[in-house]
């Protein structure tokens, strides 16, 4: 895991490069991480979204990226949060997908019922659009 400032003139933005994680569907890929800082942090949550289009149940499946995930909502965010417990949260998602807190109600019903077809998908987004270097400009479909 990397991560840079998007902008020297812009410490509330934050870009995070993330090696998919091994002996998973998403090893081989790299991932864009979009971290943005709100001016009132630590007391409110950071909005974290994939750049990187990724096949999830907890990821939406668009140019958004945006993630589910519990510490990030706003009555669980606690002010003591670190980034990096964040940030591996997020890695964490990637090694083991939450399906009964979805984003995308479809793939947790693919990741629950037909493992074989999610792990293909995830696979071809993989090679399809996490192959080489980032990028933190939003792809589409």
């Amino acid at each position: 895991m990397s991560v840079s400032l998007a902008s020297e003139s812009d410490v509330h933005k934050w870009h995070v490069t993330l090696a998919g994680p091994a002996n998973t569907v998403y090893a081989g890929g790299n991932f864009g991480i979009v971290v943005m800082l709100p001016t009132d942090y630590p007391f409110k949550p950071p909005v974290v979204t994939f750049a990187t289009r990724v096949y999830h149940p907890n990821i939406t499946n668009d140019n958004l990226g945006n993630i589910c995930l519990a510490m990030l909502k706003s009555e669980n965010w606690k002010p003591a949060s670190r980034l990096l417990a964040v940030l591996e949260a997020v890695r964490a998602l990637l090694i083991e997908p939450q399906p009964d807190d979805p984003l995308e109600a479809r793939i947790a019903d693919e990741y629950k019922n037909n493992r074989k077809e999610f792990e293909k998908q995830a696979k071809y987004y993989v090679s399809k659009y996490a192959r080489g270097s980032v990028s933190f400009t939003a792809t589409t479909a």
